[in-house]
């Protein structure tokens, strides 16, 4: 299904090379060559993903990400996929954290790029059109993007938000790490154990009544994690 897509990037030809492989699959595409422009055109033109390259002129990747993640009223939910020369464990956490959707590190073949766009406008349309998920007193809504405990909002970061909803997409199934970063993320390469466990850290401090000891989000050991498919009514 063809889709709008936004691709910032300040290489020339790295950008008339992604907008022609974008194209060759029907995509409308637009193209620009600043972190300015990218917030601008993002804001008027409201795309269905964003190609994003980190280091960028006036204003850089990661900021334009936190830009529109804040902005509440245009670019909030924009699905956002990476490009970037660094590869380390520090700069992929930050990127999941600021709401990326996807995180690709140069040099890339863009046949590669092209997939995962691919796979990335599937996973968000199948979001939008979900279900709500319900475990116990926890309950987490993929199309609005929330997540409430006992009826109480819980704010999260995108990156907690997608690992949640894909360890609730399943309750009771056990998720490896790198299970997760796949289904949450896309990622089938770069992946670290530790990105994973810093997230569930965090969410469990955030919706566990007992983060030492956590009724929702078990450890399933020697296999990763999962998300109880049954609660009792004490631990909520």
């Amino acid at each position: 299904m063809p889709a709008r897509i936004l691709v910032a990037e300040d290489d020339l030809k790295q950008a008339e090379l992604i907008r022609r492989y974008l194209e060759r699959e029907g995509h409308l595409t637009v193209v620009v060559h600043d972190g300015r422009e990218a917030i601008d055109e993002a804001r008027r033109l409201s795309p269905d993903l964003l190609v994003l390259d980190v280091m960028m002129p006036k204003v850089d990747g990661l900021d334009v990400c936190r830009v529109l993640r804040a902005d509440s009223s245009n670019g909030t939910d924009v699905p956002i996929i990476m490009l970037t020369a660094r590869s380390t464990e520090d700069d992929l956490l930050l990127g999941l954290d600021l709401g990326a959707d996807d995180y690709l590190t140069k040099p890339y073949n863009p046949r590669e790029l092209v997939a995962r766009v691919r796979t990335v406008l599937r996973r968000t349309r199948s979001r939008a059109e979900g279900e709500v998920y319900r475990v116990g007193e926890l309950e987490i809504d993929p199309g609005r993007h929330e997540v409430r405990l006992g009826g109480k909002l819980i704010e999260l970061t995108p990156a907690e938000f997608k690992i949640l909803a894909c360890l609730a997409a399943s309750p009771g199934r056990a998720f490896s790490r790198q299970q997760l970063l796949e289904h949450a993320f896309g990622f089938d390469h770069y992946v670290f154990d530790r990105t994973v466990d810093v997230h569930v850290m965090n969410l469990r401090k955030k919706m566990e009544p007992s983060p030492g000891v956590p009724a929702y989000l078990r450890t399933v050991y020697g296999v990763g994690y999962k998300l109880a498919d049954k609660v009792a009514s004490h631990a909520s």
